[in-house]
């Protein structure tokens, strides 16, 4: 989906209203700008498909707040996808 690269570095631009980056942003610049092939593997509508774990530093998205948390400087961004072929 993102080239076969395993890690991404990205920076995302805060509106012009300077508004928090959430996670919904996050995924629609990834959506926009990284994923290459297949994106309804990632996203269904706006948010992750079902099978695709999201965390946060480690912790699940859905107790920081899911697609709403606001992304701070330096947190670590994970999707693991547990969708695989039969």
């Amino acid at each position: 989906l993102f080239d076969n690269q395993k890690t991404l570095s990205v920076s995302i631009p805060r509106a012009s209203d300077d508004t928090a980056v959430t996670i919904k942003d996050v995924l629609v610049h990834l959506k926009d700008h990284h994923v290459r092939e297949r994106p309804e593997m990632f996203l269904q509508g706006d948010t992750v498909r079902p099978g695709v774990l999201t965390l946060v530093n480690d912790t699940d998205w859905e107790l920081c707040g899911g697609a709403e948390y606001e992304v701070q400087p330096g947190d670590n961004l994970t999707f693991i996808s547990t969708l695989h072929g039969g």
